[in-house]
């Protein structure tokens, strides 16, 4: 159902709710049934209002006023995130943010330290006001764990790389980069993936983009694939790297975008 086909009540209906659902949530126990009528609304309009699915990600997440139910709430929450718009503005950031907490505490989901920085890194959007503060604080703590050492690695390899708060130093971006990579860090494997390619060690830009799901890596070795950089060309390989680089991370592939317009990359 489109939402343009909702009559005018049902218009005012749902959106009373999603104004009303976070009053609503603190008081579980008196207003079940309202909750109970926000699912059937919210699920009557998923598929064309990402504020509807996103809430009903946390109904199912939570158990509010219906039975807990993670799978579908980590599945919907996942939808959010990356809904094939830009225009979600914080719904999105919001969704990003507590997948990353549903990954470092593996709930619903496998445990995973990596994806949750990923996701968190994402939500945090380069520290963009607009973004998730809750992830770009949530990252500051993350990086303070003794077990996070590589994550500290990533990042100031980063700061050498771009010259953030230091001198720019590309060889010794490229070693704290590659012992951040090694260890696992999965941003640090992307801005390596980069870091090679714009030393024009395509071959090894290209095997490592290949097989690393980031969003900068993949976007590196579909050009490689795109020119027959380090690889044989392959331009309808290289189509589908983008595609899912697009889709990893919108925002980063419209910069790399631009950098291969102005014969940057």
């Amino acid at each position: 159902m489109d939402c343009s086909q909702l009559n005018s009540t049902e218009k005012t209906r749902t959106s009373k709710l999603l104004d009303e659902i976070n009053e609503i949530y603190q008081d579980i126990r008196e207003e079940s049934g309202r909750c109970a009528e926000a699912e059937i609304i919210f699920d009557g309009i998923k598929d064309e209002d990402p504020r509807a699915l996103y809430q009903l990600a946390v109904i199912y997440y939570d158990g509010l006023g219906s039975k807990e139910d993670l799978g579908k709430a980590i599945e919907y929450m996942t939808t959010v995130a990356f809904w094939d718009s830009s225009e979600l503005g914080c719904i999105r950031y919001a969704a990003l943010y507590n997948l990353g907490r549903a990954y470092l505490e593996g709930f619903g989901v496998e445990a995973s330290s990596a994806e949750a920085e990923r996701l968190w890194l994402l939500a945090a959007d380069d520290g963009n006001p607009n973004a998730s503060v809750k992830a770009q604080s949530s990252l500051g703590m993350f990086y303070c764990r003794p077990e996070t050492l590589d994550l500290r690695k990533g990042a100031l390899g980063v700061m050498y790389l771009y010259g953030h708060g230091v001198q720019k130093d590309p060889d010794a971006a490229l070693f704290c980069l590659k012992e951040a990579a090694e260890r696992g860090n999965v941003y640090a494997q992307g801005q390596l993936t980069a870091c090679y390619y714009n030393r024009k060690l395509y071959s090894r830009a290209a095997a490592l983009g290949e097989r690393k799901g980031i969003a900068i890596a993949m976007f590196y070795y579909a050009r490689c694939l795109q020119l027959g950089r380090g690889v044989l060309k392959n331009r309808d390989r290289a189509k589908n790297y983008f595609t899912q680089a697009a889709r990893i991370d919108p925002e980063i592939c419209k910069e790399l975008q631009m950098d291969v317009l102005h014969g940057r990359i």
